[in-house]
């Protein structure tokens, strides 16, 4: 994961997509021209019926499984993406809060907006590659101590007191969320059963002969280019903070100016 992490933060996604379209033509029409200069159209097209019908069958079982990782680290990018949102407006409702506490809030207010600048500045770039910032973190633990020094001296202050707990508790929580996204939702062993189920999807037309040999080339292009493309969408999104797309965080800015 290291590598995919460094290769779609240092690389534009239009280069990756270019390189994953080369590299799954390359295979699928090499290895089509080569089984046809190897064994014959006259003799492939004995195979067309069967190899056709299984053909079909393994795109099927290939696009649902492909489709259904598509799904999944699209609603994890979205799931993400609101974390994000939660956590600016939580911080923004805290140095709210913090405001009606009087001689007690200050400390929480200097902490929200020590931590609001830090995420924006030290957060996304580690988070680009994987890893937590320690920085923020270390922001967060002294957030969390300011708002557990409160005294508080009434029903109203226990109240803001008690709603202060809950929004630094969301902060923490969304925080953990947008970094446990970060290096990736989907495991290991599906990327490689993804991989090798594109290798031999692609590998396929190899089996029979189309009468047109420029027409079989044409189609084998279009779908190695379908299954590069579809793989890339699932690369990008697992890694909501790596490459472009990538998550904004934009919702922290904005709530800097609302504190400012």
């Amino acid at each position: 994961m290291a590598t995919i992490l460094s290769l779609m933060h240092g690389t534009h996604l239009w280069v990756v997509a270019l390189i994953m379209m080369v590299v799954a033509e390359v295979y699928a029409v090499g290895l089509m021209l080569m089984s046809r200069y190897r064994y014959g159209a006259d003799r492939l097209k004995l195979n067309n019926e069967v190899a056709g019908f299984k053909f079909a069958v393994v795109g099927v079982f290939y696009a649902v499984m492909l489709a259904f990782v598509v799904i999944a680290v699209w609603e994890n990018y979205s799931e993400t993406e609101n974390a994000v949102r939660e956590e600016a407006k939580a911080a923004v409702d805290l140095y709210h809060v913090a405001e009606a506490i009087p001689n007690q809030g200050d400390d929480i207010q200097a902490g929200v907006m020590r931590y609001v600048k830090d995420v924006q500045t030290h957060a996304w770039d580690s988070m680009a590659v994987g890893e937590r910032n320690e920085v923020v973190a270390r922001d967060l633990r002294a957030l969390n101590s300011a708002v557990l020094k409160l005294q508080p001296e009434d029903d109203k202050e226990l109240v803001l007191f008690q709603h202060a707990l809950t929004l630094v508790t969301l902060i923490a929580d969304s925080r953990n969320e947008r970094l446990d996204s970060a290096s990736g939702s989907v495991p290991g062993v599906l990327w490689f059963v993804l991989i090798v189920g594109g290798l031999i999807t692609l590998g396929y037309p190899a089996f029979f002969a189309a009468s047109n040999a420029g027409a079989q080339v044409l189609m084998t292009v279009a779908l190695a280019a379908l299954v590069a493309l579809s793989l890339l969408l699932a690369l990008a999104f697992d890694f909501p903070f790596t490459g472009n797309p990538h998550i904004s965080k934009e919702p922290f800015a904005e709530v800097l100016l609302q504190m400012e």
